[in-house]
């Protein structure tokens, strides 16, 4: 299997590149952040300054230019296809109760815009009050509970544009 490599350089310049390419390459390592390499008989100085090895992104001084550099592998590209993304995160639009309990508080008005972590209602359940916190950044769309309102498992409590 042919494996090939999508490279972004400064996020403009896309290449693909394969393994073959990779190992033609003729590179020596001079230590741990600095190589010689020699493509096309010409010879590059290259040095590694920052390297990110979860995202895959390289910072790295070519013959005194620098560059950006993202590598993705097939796994990487699949991922992306289907939709998950590293560091990409689910965006909540809604609060549920997650157990049958009574509305003590609601902290919140429809259109107040909150931060995350900022209190929106109080539910009790089985004698204990249980504090929702916005999960998100955002504005308030809907409130489909009152103070004082016996809730049902799964109910929506409150909805984010």
């Amino acid at each position: 299997m042919n494996n090939t490599f999508k490279v972004s350089v400064n996020q403009t310049n896309n290449f693909e590149i394969s393994e073959k390419q990779i190992t033609d390459l003729d590179a020596v390592s001079l230590d741990a952040a600095n190589y010689h390499l020699l493509h096309n008989n010409t010879s590059y100085k290259a040095e590694v300054i920052s390297s990110d090895f979860i995202n895959k992104k390289y910072t790295v001084i070519i013959n005194n230019n620098e560059y950006e550099v993202s590598i993705a592998n097939q796994l990487d590209q699949l991922i992306k296809e289907m939709g998950f993304e590293v560091g990409k995160t689910k965006i909540v639009n809604a609060i549920k109760a997650p157990m049958p309990g009574l509305i003590l508080e609601i902290n919140v008005a429809v259109g107040q815009e909150v931060q995350e972590g900022d209190n929106l209602l109080i539910l009790e359940a089985m004698k204990m009050e249980n504090s929702f916190d916005s999960p998100r950044s955002g504005v308030i769309k809907s409130i489909a509970v009152e103070k004082g309102q016996a809730v049902d498992k799964g109910q929506l409590l409150i909805e984010f544009e």
